[in-house]
Order: C-alpha cells, then sequence, then structure tokens
C-alpha cells in the first residue's frame, strides 16, 4: 500500500505539471539542450559516483570490514541501480550494504557504515543549502531573500540543536515507534565521531561531489534557457533534492521537479524552465542507473567466471 501511494503521488504530480505548464515552452526547452551536454552531464555523473564508492568503502573499512576495491564497485552500482527500482533512493542504500555484507561477513560494520555515509550526504547537502542561503540576499529579490536565509540558518541551527538533546536523551524515554531510527542515528554519529580522519576526508569527498552535481545541474539549467546565478543552484537544488528524500513519491520523482521549479519562480523563472531542468537530471539519473546496473552484472559475471576457474584448478 505505501509503495502504491508513492507511485500515485508521482504520477499525480507529473500529470498536473506536465498538463497545467505550458507545453510549447516545455518543447522549446528541450530543444535547446544539446546532447553533447547531456553526455557531458552523464559523465560528470559517473565520475562523482566513482568517487562515491571511495567515499563509502572508507567508512566501511574503518570498521575493518575489508571491502576491496573491486567488490565496493560492484556493490555500490547494485545500490545506484537499485534506487531505479525501489520505491525510495534510500533503498539503494539498503540494497548495497546487504551485499557487501554478504562479502565481507561484517553486517554490523557495513550497516552502520552506510547510515554513516548517509549522514555525511545529508550533513553536506545542509553545508551547500547554508552556503546558498548566506548568499541570497544579494541574489534573491527584496525580503524574500531574508525570509530563505532566516528560515535555512534558523533550521540548520535547530537540527544541531536537536541532534544534541537527542544525544543526551536516554533512549528509552523515546516513543518505540521512532526509538530503532533515532538509536541507529546516534550509534552512526559516534561512529563518525570515532574516526575523526575518515569522517573529515569522507565529508570533504561529500561536500565535492554534491558541489559537482549542483554545477551539473546549472549547466543543464543555463542550456534550457535558466539565466539566473550559479550560487542560486546552490540553495535551489539540494532543497529540491533534500524534498525527494521525503518518503511520499517514488524515489522523489515529480516531487523534485515540481519543487525546483517552484523555487525558482521568485527568481523570474518560468516553472516550465525549472521542471524541464530537473526532468532532464531525472533522465541523466535513470542513464547512470541502468548504465550501472550493466557494471553490477559484468563484474557479478565476471567474478562468478574466475570462481569457476580456481575450482577446476584446485580439482585438477
Amino acid at each position: 500500500m505505501k509503495i502504491a501511494v508513492r507511485v500515485a503521488v508521482s504520477v499525480i504530480v507529473l500529470a498536473l505539471l506536465l498538463t497545467l505548464l505550458p507545453f510549447d515552452e516545455i518543447k522549446r526547452a528541450i530543444g535547446k539542450l544539446s546532447p553533447l551536454l547531456w553526455l557531458g552531464v552523464l559523465a560528470g555523473f559517473l565520475v562523482g559516483h566513482r568517487a562515491g564508492v571511495e567515499k563509502w568503502r572508507s567508512i566501511i573499512n574503518a570498521s575493518r570490514a575489508d571491502l576491496g576495491s573491486r567488490q565496493a564497485v560492484r556493490c555500490y552500482a547494485a545500490g545506484l541501480f537499485a534506487n531505479l527500482c525501489l520505491p525510495s533512493i534510500v533503498g539503494g542504500d539498503v540494497l548495497r550494504a546487504a551485499l557487501a555484507s554478504r562479502v565481507t561477513g561484517r553486517t554490523e560494520a557495513v550497516v552502520i557504515g552506510a547510515l554513516a555515509d548517509r549522514l555525511l550526504d545529508v550533513s553536506a547537502l545542509a553545508v551547500l543549502i547554508s552556503v546558498g542561503a548566506l548568499a541570497a540576499p544579494s541574489v534573491l529579490p527584496g525580503a524574500a531573500s531574508w525570509v530563505v536565509a532566516g528560515l535555512v540558518i534558523g533550521g540548520a541551527l535547530a537540527g544541531g540543536i536537536a541532534v544534541t538533546i537527542a544525544g543526551r536523551r536516554p533512549l528509552s524515554s523515546w516513543s518505540p515507534r521512532f526509538r530503532r531510527r533515532i538509536g541507529r542515528t546516534l550509534v552512526g554519529l559516534r561512529r563518525l565521531r570515532r574516526y575523526p580522519r575518515v569522517t573529515a576526508r569522507a565529508f570533504a569527498i561529500s561536500l565535492c561531489i554534491q558541489s559537482g552535481f549542483v554545477l551539473l545541474n546549472a549547466a543543464i539549467g543555463r542550456a534550457v534557457g535558466i539565466d539566473v546565478p550559479v550560487i542560486v543552484w546552490f540553495l535551489v537544488w539540494p532543497l529540491a533534492k533534500v524534498a525527494a528524500l521525503l518518503p511520499i513519491s517514488l524515489g522523489g520523482l515529480g516531487l523534485r521537479d515540481a519543487t525546483l521549479g517552484a523555487l525558482l519562480v521568485p527568481l523570474g523563472v518560468p516553472m516550465a524552465l525549472g521542471v524541464v531542468a530537473s526532468l532532464v537530471w531525472q533522465s541523466v539519473l535513470i542513464a547512470g542507473g541502468l548504465i550501472a546496473g550493466g557494471v553490477w552484472l559484468l563484474l557479478g559475471r565476471e567474478g562468478a567466471s574466475g570462481a569457476r576457474q580456481e575450482l577446476r584448478a584446485i580439482r585438477q
């Protein structure tokens, strides 16, 4: 039922966007996009996730999971591909953690490491949003700039205070409904604190990856006719991505597109252009996920073939 609701939300939102927005404007915006630019964005997306493999592997191996580079690529690629099929992008994290657990035999280290990796990614998005909010008064019109900056900075402070309070409050005092999630989050935070060097390096990589994705989206926006300062993208794109994390749509489809388009409207950008830019990025996500699925299958076949050859050699 939950999956059906998420699919329905994505379908309804996309249908409303494509029905209410001017189709001619959408068509013209798509026609402006160069195939070479799209391929370049896809290449940048894959490079970013290749760096993400090493970031994820370093956090897991900090607990001596001993996950090899080749197996890390295979598990990560499986998770990236699963994002296309599962109802939430967090589902890909679960799959790659399950595969890595089977390879290493250290389930606890892999699961907690995967959670810590996700916390770092969310923290990197928070930093980018804060940077965009601090620059908002210089780029957004009127009092809206100060409202946005105040909301984002206030939200960041409230989040920091909430994490501090949650860390000091006994886990048994929380409602059973939230106890498991809060407990896992606190364990992930403690894991990051135990390995400061690994955490700092992984956070720097995550910040670079997310910044790179912001710049790729800015390039897409510029190609379809969105003329706004680059710093604006450091505010609107992470906010749209955070909206996509909400468990109410199919992997953020539709919700991310509507959020990005709405956030660009106060800057004089027609909502149709923002939606098109987001849908183009969605097409990159789909293509990248399919390529990751191919990598997963290829490495799996090669691994099985190598295992059979080793078994024959032992028998001989």
